[in-house]
């Protein structure tokens, strides 16, 4: 919990967490994912430690440090805290909050978390989009807009915030406007799997096959065997 708190507070969004705790998991299954991680100092990247040199979780050689001096200085600098207590204490909230929506009997606390770190902290986007996330899945939807909007007014570029407007537009039968929020979001990241898919259906339902099958094909290339794999072979066959 303390290195994610760590992590929060320099910068890096959960989302970007997660990815690099999920690849070092894979690349290092000695080490525990999140033991190694840590933030370049302006959070531009992840980094972790191993056999004596500092990689980006893919394995990409960062630093390679011949001495002790060099990896400290780099240390001081990725592990460097906030001084208000506000935000340390914002953060800690958000993280309990994230462990507690993992179960629906613990929605509830969650919520509660995700409220104080919010009350703690308004301009905090990811317990907006997490908590948006949770009012959704009771059926609030008009409240959840609101936070997820917030999260979108706070950081013009989250991912999940403009993914989850795009679901709600999408369902409301705003198809323009939900395109329009997939695409913010795939211009954030552009590596993103499932943004492809939403942008693909979306275009189906467009009439804009062709275009829909751009999207499908980089769904391929970027996740073969995932689970909407199979549907995306099956459109491309359809229309070959």
């Amino acid at each position: 919990m303390r290195s994610i708190i760590g992590l929060l507070e320099r910068g890096v969004s959960l989302r970007r967490i997660r990815r690099g705790a999920d690849v070092v998991r894979t690349r290092f299954p000695e080490r525990e994912p999140l033991s190694g991680l840590r933030a370049w100092p302006d959070a531009s990247r992840l980094l972790v430690h191993r056999e004596g040199a500092w990689m980006e979780p893919d394995g990409q050689l960062v630093l390679a440090f011949v001495c002790g001096t060099a990896a400290g200085a780099v240390e001081t600098l990725a592990s460097h805290r906030s001084d208000e207590e506000v935000f340390h204490a914002a953060r800690e909230w958000f993280v309990r909050g994230s462990e507690l929506d993992l179960e629906r009997a613990t929605w509830n606390e969650a919520a509660q978390c995700y409220r104080r770190a919010i009350d703690l902290d308004p301009t905090f986007a990811d317990a907006h989009c997490n908590l948006g996330s949770l009012l959704f899945n009771r059926g609030r939807r008009e409240d959840a807009r609101r936070h997820f909007e917030r999260t979108v007014e706070i950081a013009p570029r989250h991912v999940e915030g403009h993914l989850n407007l795009g679901t709600l537009d999408e369902e409301d039968g705003a198809d323009e406007r939900a395109l329009w929020h997939y695409r913010q979001a795939l211009e954030s990241d552009p590596r993103f799997p499932d943004i492809h898919v939403s942008i693909a259906l979306i275009y189906e339902k467009l009439e804009l096959l062709r275009t829909a099958r751009v999207h499908w094909r980089r769904y391929l290339q970027l996740e073969p065997a995932g689970s909407w794999s199979r549907v995306a072979r099956q459109r491309l066959e359809d229309e070959a």
